[in-house]
């Protein structure tokens, strides 16, 4: 396979513990669909439903897929300040140099954002429970007699 960027060979490496093939040129590397979801799930493991969509729309680019030589589209990554290229027949990601990096970074931060989130919720749920029960509202009448 051949590097859309630098058309340089692509070479199998390991990178956070996934089996990728990168760019020994340019630092940039291709990952197969699932290879992505695994790289995402080494720092985030509450599933894909949690993650939020992938991305909403993509703009073309020169860039041709090592797999397919289809056009490969730039998106916005989850929503975050990082943008990377798809296969638009589906075969892959191209990210370019330590991008596979700020995916995990990314990842890492949305887990615990998830995290705070649940803890958050739990805790309106108990405080909403304690609000509801006998004593609560029968002292909240208590002050409007």
């Amino acid at each position: 396979m051949k590097c859309p960027k630098c058309n340089s060979d692509l070479t199998p490496t390991t990178r956070h513990k996934l089996k990728v093939n990168y760019c020994p040129a340019c630092k940039g590397m291709w990952l197969e669909r699932q290879e992505l979801n695994q790289l995402e799930d080494e720092a985030f493991d509450f599933g894909d439903d949690a993650k939020g969509t992938l991305f909403l729309s993509s703009t073309p680019t020169t860039a041709k897929c090592p797999e397919c030589s289809a056009p490969l589209k730039r998106f916005q990554y989850r929503f975050y300040d990082l943008e990377m290229e798809v296969c638009a027949n589906q075969h892959g990601y191209w990210l370019d140099e330590d991008e596979d990096t700020r995916v995990l970074e990314l990842m890492k931060q949305e887990e615990k954002d998830y995290e705070r989130k649940v803890l958050a919720e739990d805790q309106w749920a108990r405080t909403l429970t304690r609000m509801r029960s006998g004593s609560f509202l029968s002292k909240v009448k208590n002050l409007f007699r």
